[in-house]
């Protein structure tokens, strides 16, 4: 087997969330996502008796959704007992996993059959304005660029981790959250607060130079000016939907086990 790449430094990350802000008024993405994943369970419509929510800040979600959940770190290995929940959330880490399959495939050997499993994680324009504007800060001033912003899952290849991971009915969608900030500055410092800032493992470990982010802060403003002196920012919330499979699922026909043909259907009307 080959060794899953890994693309973030962990220990950053747990880093980044120790020195994190314990304001809740940062969690702004995270109140969004959890009123969505609320609405999506009011539709479901089904009472969940052992539900677990996986996410540094699964204590906040589980209040937030009115919820008793277990709570579990989202860590390489899950805290998950095989077929004991009936509902799993993973609450906004999945973007920062190396290996995110193996997140899924853990989250769905921990649930019951037809237990239900929802995965949030930040997806695919997420931060586009910041990412552009390095690239133009740094180019211009260092005459080349380095990783500042993670790359970002497309829904596509998303919804193809649910199948890989063995969920029967898999659904991915998007939400996208449009912001503004005062600053570019801002928008850095909240990132900061919100624990979300640069770990990729082939990051530049020096400090960033004045010069540079003197760019980088002018192309972000000159780009992205909004109403008000502000500067518009973009996050994009990914909802990863499926299920431990069940004889009791529904499940798709066959081929070819329609009873009336397309081309039948299809064909223009005598008379």
């Amino acid at each position: 087997m080959q060794p899953i790449p890994q693309l973030f430094d962990q220990n950053a990350l747990q880093l980044h969330r120790v020195r994190a802000s314990g304001d809740p008024s940062v969690l702004f993405v995270h109140d969004i996502a959890i009123a969505e994943v609320s609405e999506r369970l009011k539709d479901v419509n089904r009472t969940f008796t052992d539900p677990v929510i996986v996410g540094w800040k699964a204590e906040y979600w589980a209040k937030k959704l009115g919820i008793a959940a277990r709570c579990v770190a989202d860590s390489d290995v899950l805290d998950l007992p095989e077929g004991q929940a009936d509902l799993i959330i993973h609450a906004m880490g999945l973007h920062w996993a190396n290996d995110p399959v193996g997140q899924l495939i853990q989250m769905r050997r921990g649930l019951r059959p037809d237990g239900l499993m929802i995965a949030v994680m930040f997806a695919g324009d997420t931060l586009t304005e910041m990412r552009d504007a390095f690239t133009l800060g740094e180019s211009e001033v260092e005459g080349g660029i380095s990783p500042r912003v993670a790359p970002m899952g497309e829904i596509r290849a998303l919804g193809a981790l649910l199948q890989r991971a063995g969920y029967g009915l898999p659904v991915a969608d998007t939400l996208p959250v449009r912001t503004s900030y005062a600053s570019p500055l801002h928008l850095m410092r909240e990132l900061r607060e919100m624990g979300e800032t640069n770990i990729l493992k082939e990051r530049r470990k020096s400090v960033l130079r004045q010069d540079t982010l003197a760019a980088v802060l002018a192309h972000y403003q000159q780009n992205n000016a909004v109403e008000g002196g502000r500067v518009a920012a973009t996050f994009e919330l990914a909802f990863l939907t499926g299920w431990c499979p069940s004889e009791t699922q529904q499940k798709p026909l066959r081929p070819g086990s329609a009873q009336v043909s397309l081309a039948k259907v299809l064909a223009p009307k005598k008379g």
